[in-house]
């Protein structure tokens, strides 16, 4: 599904066909419910003049894991990170306290140096994808934003197959105020929200006081997987810096300029890492709906090779990613090709199958399950995309 070259760079990931489908699936599914969910889909470049980054802080504060260069003596930033993007999409023209709540949300790319010692797989490289998103709101908008983010995350990991989640409210150190940005209101705003939401929700959740970065309380979502092991995942995070920088407002009821919430958020974190967990939580063996290929078909012999490949474009045309073993193995080798492979399905092809235009269908380690229609099949797999 992918591979990682020395010639190419530690850290950065070569995505392979089998590997990009499922990322494609991941992210289709991602970007209709973000759509549903009233968010608006973004995409913004890869790099940005050094100046947009000394504006944000991370010149100052996070240069030593950027990428940094110089062209016709302007100084360029590979993009650590997003959120100054949104921004400025944010900035792009006034707003008031009619459009918002603003959330959007954008597949984005990012790249930070990490030291070589800590690399590690797709849990730890340079070179990711983040499944970010930033909301822009009023404070009375606060309470609303964090039950629905937290609705939303819910729904979008239990798709995934989680659902054993530890959750942990990240609070500042009220012993120490002046380490954190923002106002003692604020800050008291946003803590209440995150931790009234939980309530609400009927989370139960660890306080973790003193654990808040400078800019903001955060809640963090930390599933377990099907081993007991617990992944950081899902992050709703305030930011009081960002918004001051770059003086991010909105015109009030009032006619006067307000500085606008902004909520950091990721369901998924970097696709790569979430990638290897999934991976690890199925053990490899992925369900139906996320499986590059879902139906392998398998000709006993050439001579079943045109109706193989009939049946083949039959599925494709329904939306079932599907292919054809036409190797001059045997059908035992072929189901054990399969097997091995941990693909969902496997469609035998043999004289008896081509005649009666139907397929002899294996489900992976369960073995035979009867005889099929090609329509059947597609519900039958369907059935378990829902």
């Amino acid at each position: 599904m992918f591979s990682i070259s020395e010639e190419v760079g530690v850290g950065l990931v070569l995505w392979h066909p089998k590997g990009v489908a499922v990322r494609r699936i991941v992210r289709d599914f991602w970007e209709e419910e973000h759509l549903k969910n009233g968010y608006q889909l973004v995409c913004t470049p890869h790099i940005a003049k050094g100046e947009l980054w000394k504006v944000s802080g991370h010149l100052d504060y996070y240069a030593q894991n950027m990428y940094l260069f110089e062209k016709e003596g302007e100084s360029y930033v590979v993009k650590p990170m997003n959120c100054p993007f949104h921004i400025q999409i944010y900035k792009a023209k006034p707003r008031s306290y009619k459009d918002l709540p603003i959330r959007y949300a954008e597949w984005g790319t990012v790249y930070r140096y990490e030291p070589s010692g800590t690399l590690h797989g797709l849990l730890r490289v340079r070179g990711f994808t983040q499944d970010d998103a930033h909301i822009f709101c009023t404070a009375e908008q606060i309470d609303d934003e964090i039950v629905r983010l937290l609705d939303f995350a819910e729904r979008i990991l239990r798709k995934f197959g989680f659902k054993k989640y530890n959750v942990y409210l990240s609070t500042r150190d009220p012993k120490q105020p002046r380490r954190y940005m923002g106002s003692e209101e604020k800050w008291q705003i946003a803590q209440k929200a995150l931790a009234n939401a939980l309530r609400k929700k009927s989370i139960a959740y660890r306080e973790m006081q003193g654990e808040a970065v400078f800019y903001g309380p955060k809640i963090d979502i930390n599933i377990v997987d099907a081993s007991g092991r617990e992944w950081q995942c899902s992050t709703i995070q305030f930011d009081f810096n960002l918004p001051k920088r770059f003086n991010v407002t909105y015109t009030s009821t009032d006619g006067g300029e307000h500085e606008a919430l902004m909520i950091h958020r990721a369901l998924l974190g970097a696709i790569e890492r979430f990638f290897a967990i999934i991976i690890e939580h199925y053990k490899g063996n992925l369900p139906t709906w996320l499986a590059s290929t879902q139906v392998r078909i398998l000709p006993i012999s050439d001579k079943q090779l045109p109706y193989a490949q009939a049946i083949h474009k039959k599925l494709q045309a329904c939306g079932v990613r599907t292919e054809i073993d036409s190797s001059a193995s045997t059908i035992n080798y072929k189901i054990r090709e399969a097997e091995t492979r941990k693909i969902p399905y496997m469609a035998i092809c043999g004289e008896r199958e081509a005649k009666s235009k139907q397929l002899s269908i294996r489900r992976h380690e369960i073995g035979n399950i009867g005889t099929l229609t090609v329509k059947e099949l597609v519900e039958k797999i369907r059935s378990e995309s829902i």
